[in-house]
């Protein structure tokens, strides 16, 4: 599945929610997955914790 076809299924549930929940529900679904998105990074290994809570300390640049 490349980025084209997941950006129009990520696009069409988060229509879907703001039709069916309104305001706040596509809210609350746009931040379920962008939680969703971090924990799946994190379990695949593309993203370090220990560098995001350096970065946000100031410790070190993210990039």
């Amino acid at each position: 599945m490349n980025l084209t076809v997941v950006g129009i299924l990520v696009g069409t549930i988060l229509a879907f929610a703001a039709l069916i929940f309104h305001f706040w529900g596509f809210l609350l679904v746009a931040l379920f997955m962008t939680i969703g998105a971090f924990v799946g990074r994190v379990a695949d290994g593309k993203l370090d914790l220990r560098s995001v809570r350096d970065a946000l300390a100031g410790r070190r640049s993210s990039s």
